[in-house]
């Protein structure tokens, strides 16, 4: 196991990935010379060279376009998006593309496509470019979604991801890509649909995914100090969700708080509330808790940016309201 950041690991998950399969390419703003905004793709270009690695305009619409047409044709590209707050440029073509490509050709054509790239707030950067969207490719019939949290997570579900025949929409995170953990040298891949119970406990249950984890692991840290025991479940996958791992989690505790750094409304952590409400209403002790970011457009000043986000502080309070300390 050696211990590596999480942009290593994405940068080994695609590099193994194009040496196993030539049909396998990337593509992107800067992705090849400047290896890449997050140097996530740094080393391919000088590797692979092009068109394997290929660099594009400032056009999000239409390169996103180009990486479907190529996966129709038989390729598998990797389509980096420098943000998904650029994403919105080409939701058409992923909305009315590729997700629905399989459906409306019977079944006879694949879409074996990832596209990527970081989500969420990062700091100083306001509105425009500190949104949490992972909504609005949630709630797409024929998408599939992921969101690591940890290098492990990022290198195998990518290799998941580039392997998969349909349309992947793969959500890091702006602040992670320094993160380190352990990751095996041999071959491995991370199934999607599987959630990760990261921390036991019997006393409440706290569930995200992707950057807020390490909230929800110090909010566990900070609840075990006070004698409370948190389950912490890590999605991981949001299309295809593990419905039963939450429900399992939320049977033992009866109480649960969800952490989604989206806003409120139409969020995916409203969504996985309703699926407890709904399937567990007779286990649940207290309504389920939702801890997410305000409603409002991400302030440009420091103090105020920090305070419009989600918090472990705000974890906390949600767990003790549940738990009905506060």
């Amino acid at each position: 196991m050696a211990e590596i950041a999480i942009r290593d690991a994405l940068n080994q998950a695609i590099d193994e990935e194009m040496a196993r399969d030539e049909t396998v390419m990337i593509m992107g703003e800067e992705v090849a010379e400047y290896e890449g905004a997050y140097k996530v793709t740094r080393g391919l270009w000088k590797k692979y060279g092009s068109p394997r690695v290929l660099d594009t305009p400032i056009t999000e619409n239409g390169f996103t376009g180009v990486g479907i047409g190529a996966a129709l044709v038989g390729l598998r590209p990797i389509v980096e998006w420098m943000t998904f707050n650029f994403s919105i440029q080409a939701l058409d073509q992923v909305i009315n593309n590729a997700a629905k490509m399989r459906h409306m050709s019977g079944g006879q054509l694949k879409v074996p496509i990832v596209f990527r790239g970081p989500n969420g707030p990062a700091e100083y950067l306001s509105s425009q470019h500190s949104q949490a969207i992972q909504s609005f490719y949630a709630h797409i019939p024929g998408l599939k979604v992921v969101a690591p949290s940890t290098p492990y997570d990022a290198k195998g579900l990518l290799k998941t991801a580039i392997r998969d025949d349909n349309p992947v929409v793969f959500m890091e995170a702006e602040m992670f890509y320094a993160w380190t953990g352990e990751v095996p040298e041999e071959e491995y891949t991370v199934p999607f649909g599987k959630a990760a119970v990261r921390r036991e406990g019997d006393d409440v249950t706290l569930i995200s995914f992707s950057r807020p984890m390490h909230l929800l692991e110090k909010a566990a840290d900070e609840l075990a100090s006070q004698g409370i025991n948190a389950e912490v479940i890590d999605l991981r996958s949001l299309r295809p969700l593990d419905e039963e791992t939450i429900y399992a989690s939320v049977r033992k505790t009866n109480r649960v708080v969800v952490l989604d750094d989206a806003w409120p409304v139409a969020s995916f952590g409203a969504y996985v509330g309703w699926l407890i409400s709904k399937n567990c209403f007779d286990e649940l002790d207290a309504q389920v808790e939702l801890v997410h970011a305000e409603d409002v457009p991400m302030p440009y000043n420091h103090n105020l940016e920090l305070a419009v986000q989600v918090s472990t502080e705000k974890v906390i309070h949600a767990a003790k309201r549940v738990l009905y300390m506060e």
